[in-house]
C-alpha cells in the first residue's frame, strides 16, 4: 500500500469513527438559556472524543494494514468485488 492510500484510508477510518464516537456520553443541558438549542449537549467532552476517535482508528487501521499486507485481501481485489 503507497503512503498516499494509507493516509486516505486513515482518514477515511477515523471520521466514521469520529461520528461513531461524538454521541457517548452525551447529556442535554437541563435548563437551557435563551437562544441555546434544548439539543446542544451540555458538556460536549470534544477533546477526549478526538483523543479516543484517534486511539481507536490506531487499532483499526493497524488491523487493516496488516490484512492487506499480508495478502489477506488487497485493494485491487475490493474494487473489482464491489465495481458498480
Amino acid at each position: 500500500m503507497n503512503p498516499v492510500t494509507a493516509v486516505v484510508v486513515f482518514i477515511m477510518i477515523w471520521w466514521l469513527t469520529l461520528f461513531t464516537v461524538l454521541p457517548w456520553g452525551v447529556r442535554r443541558t437541563e435548563n437551557p438559556e435563551e437562544g441555546h438549542d434544548q439539543g446542544a449537549p451540555a458538556r460536549p467532552m470534544l477533546a477526549r472524543k478526538l483523543l479516543i476517535t484517534t486511539g481507536i482508528t490506531i487499532v483499526l487501521f493497524g488491523v487493516f494494514y496488516g490484512v492487506v499486507e499480508t495478502g489477506g485481501i488487497s485493494l485491487r481485489d475490493l474494487a473489482d468485488r464491489y465495481r458498480l
